[in-house]
């Protein structure tokens, strides 16, 4: 019997949830936890060992979660699918993984005047 997934932590809930091709043949799904990992390791370029720390989950389990992020993203823009970001177990870190090191997305937001 499998294990119960854990909840993933994940610094904001994102705003746009759907990227739309010309021809709309079909739907990638992406859960935000993928997109999250992604944005860890691509955009502020952590290694996979900060990132899975930062999402509190295992070193494993995060290659597992970008890995089927990127698949699904090289799928949409090699079949000219949409992509639909939504779903997943996880729950927004407050404020910004507790104390851990700042991603650049809350460090911007900390930086401009309310």
């Amino acid at each position: 019997m499998p294990r119960k997934t854990r909840c993933r932590k994940v610094c904001c809930d994102y705003g746009n949830r759907r990227f739309h091709t010309e021809d709309r043949r079909d739907t990638q799904h992406i859960t935000v936890e993928e997109v999250e990992a992604m944005r860890l390791c691509d955009m502020e370029g952590l290694s996979q060992d900060l990132a899975a720390d930062m999402m509190e989950v295992s070193r494993g389990t995060f290659q597992r979660i970008l890995y089927a992020a990127r698949k699904k993203v090289a799928t949409a823009l090699v079949e000219g699918d949409d992509l639909l970001i939504g779903g997943g177990h996880y729950e927004v870190a407050s404020p910004c993984h507790e104390g851990r090191r700042c991603c650049k997305k809350c460090r911007k937001n900390m930086d401009q005047p309310s």
